[in-house]
């Protein structure tokens, strides 16, 4: 593993990576020791078939420019200069970023460079003070298993003066194929994102894949930031499934389809149905499965998990898995009682709030649901976050 203790300039202002001084194995450590001591009394108990020492933790060998999708936001500097990078911590005031540590080392640049175009084509930065100006925000995604990417520019107004020109500029200096997007947000909010986007060079999307599907990325979509991790908490994912030719696997919550349809293409046979309340969120879904050939297997619905779940129609012919892979609130227990009460036998838990999952675990080992298996998985080295996936069985 590379177990070298990275130095970062601004990371005392920045705050992103909080233990960027820790080395590497300590930070592994610490995030099972207290993922075990969140669980510790369940891993002791008569629920659970594993014990406290069978939780392992799944690390990166290189820890290192792990992050796909990077942002910056804009301000007005002087002499019409415009500031990027990142917040300094608890404040807005704009910490500049020549590269990160954490990022895809292509993705600085692109978002810098946008800034010196837009100086150039003399498009103003927005005032967040006064709710004046232009530029707002960028993001930038790249791809890990393929060379494309996509750029959203957030305005402040419909009409991005110079917009082709700015685009045509940053993708021409791209290491990549760079799509550019224009995304609309003239909320007072500290929210990026607004709720309109459209193309202002190329298709408006990427693409990139993981566990051999490939899948089609917007400037909304939510795809999972560090994509080699992801292959890992996918894999221990349809591990936990057990799935067989034949089952029928739902899969809540589902995105754009990416748990589902790697499941599906890992396991011949086996039938998927994913369920999302957000409309663009399944159009996508449906397009990536036809995409990858998987049409006739996986099947993806708009609508509520919970009231999908619990309606009877839906489940007269049963689903033997549910996977669930909810916010960092968690499930709720009318969703928890649904999939106790769809009569599935196995239920594999995504998490990426142990807090919450911890919770959600206590209610359905109530009900009678044994756990088998704990693993904890590192998606955001040198920060105290950690993803966890539970597989669970009926006793």
């Amino acid at each position: 593993m590379g177990f070298a203790t990275p130095t970062c300039p601004i990371a005392k202002r920045c705050g992103g990576c909080e233990w960027l001084a820790v080395p590497y194995p300590i930070q592994l450590r610490r995030k099972r020791e207290a993922v075990v001591g969140l669980f510790s009394d369940l891993l002791d108990s008569g629920a659970s078939e594993a014990a406290p020492g069978d939780v392992a933790i799944v690390g990166m060998e290189a820890p290192r420019g792990y992050r796909h999708k990077a942002a910056t936001p804009f301000s007005p500097g002087k002499g019409g200069m415009i500031r990027s990078g990142f917040y300094e911590r608890g404040t807005h005031r704009i910490v500049p970023c020549a590269a990160c540590l954490a990022e895809d080392p292509r993705c600085r640049p692109i978002l810098n460079d946008m800034a010196r175009v837009a100086e150039r084509l003399k498009i103003r930065a927005y005032d967040e003070d006064k709710g004046r100006g232009m530029l707002r925000h960028a993001v930038v995604r790249t791809g890990w298993r393929t060379e494309e990417g996509l750029l959203t520019v957030v305005t402040n107004g419909n009409t991005l003066a110079h917009g082709r020109e700015l685009a045509e500029a940053v993708a021409e200096a791209a290491p990549l194929r760079l799509s550019v997007v224009q995304n609309i947000n003239q909320r007072r909010t500290n929210a990026i994102l607004g709720p309109t986007s459209k193309p202002l060079l190329g298709p408006g999307v990427m693409h990139d894949s993981l566990l051999g599907v490939t899948f089609e990325i917007g400037p909304t979509s939510f795809y999972q930031t560090n994509p080699e991790q992801t292959e890992a908490l996918y894999r221990l994912a349809i591990d936990g499934a057990r799935l067989e030719p034949g089952q029928t696997l739902l899969d809540a919550y589902c995105g754009i389809g990416t748990i589902g349809l790697c499941a599906a293409k890992a396991v011949d046979g086996v039938s998927v149905v994913g369920v999302e309340r957000v409309e663009g969120a399944v159009a996508d879904a449906r397009r990536n499965a036809r995409a990858n050939g998987l049409g006739g297997r996986a099947r993806f619905v708009c609508a509520d998990a919970t009231a999908y779940l619990a309606d009877s129609k839906h489940n007269r012919t049963g689903f033997d898995v549910v996977v669930l892979d909810p916010p960092r609130a968690g499930a709720t227990e009318a969703f928890l009682s649904a999939c106790d009460a769809s009569g599935c036998g196995r239920i594999v838990y995504v998490s990426c709030n142990p807090v919450t999952q911890r919770r959600d675990l206590d209610f359905l080992v109530g009900r009678g649901w044994l756990l088998e298996s704990l693993t904890v998985v590192d998606m955001f080295p040198h920060t105290k976050h950690a993803e966890t996936v539970a597989a669970l069985r009926r006793r």
